[in-house]
């Protein structure tokens, strides 16, 4: 999960080469989003991509899942390994009273089962890749929808990323609103969750 932490550079809309833009354009309008903007108008405001990733209940409830189910395939991925490791003691230890015939074909044997070992532990790890990329894109959708919706009712054209790691050498603190978008992230994930259990509990009662 180490990279969860640059997942909002491609979500946000970092637009340190707008503002470039607008620096260098025409004092008086610029285009900007298929329109003309006076620069006096353009609304900007930033958020803490940290505290977002910290305090978003989505990605905390994902995280945990993914981690569980990581821990789950971990666990039968070495239960195997062990498994394959007691065959190859026991050929070492008993080789010696084997024929060559035997000898080889439980060579034979331990080679695909060490073949089929390492296939499950790739096919594992393209699976838990997977997943993360699938989490990764639900995040990406969820906090896209949301900026839009949130620009569309404050007039906000352009929401930077303010971290240590961006071009933001500055923003004042007015111009924050990590908090409240945090708050806006997890009431409607809220508000997905609730909605989605009683169809959830129906697809159960119809399984039973």
């Amino acid at each position: 999960m180490k990279n969860l932490s640059l997942i909002l550079n491609a979500v946000l809309l970092v637009a340190v080469a707008v503002l470039y833009y607008l620096h260098f354009a025409s004092p008086k309008q610029a285009s900007y989003s298929g329109g003309n903007v006076a620069v006096g108008d353009l609304k900007i405001a930033y958020i803490n991509s940290d505290s977002v990733l910290k305090h978003y209940d989505y990605l905390k409830v994902s995280s945990e899942k993914l981690e569980a189910k990581k821990a789950k395939l971990e666990q039968e991925l070495q239960s195997r390994a062990q498994s394959f490791q007691n065959d190859y003691s026991a050929y070492q230890r008993n080789v010696g009273s084997m024929t060559i015939g035997q000898a080889k074909a439980v060579e034979e044997d331990l080679t695909k089962k060490q073949q089929n070992l390492r296939m499950y532990q790739e096919s594992l790890s393209q699976q838990l890749m997977g997943e993360e990329a699938k989490m990764t894109q639900e995040l990406y959708s969820k906090v896209t929808d949301y900026l839009k919706k949130y620009g569309k009712e404050t007039g906000i054209q352009v929401v930077l990323k303010y971290d240590p790691s961006s071009d933001v050498l500055y923003a004042g603190d007015s111009l924050d609103i990590s908090n409240t978008v945090i708050k806006g992230l997890n009431e409607a994930y809220a508000l997905e969750k609730s909605s989605a259990k009683p169809a959830d509990s129906t697809a159960v009662q119809k399984k039973k």
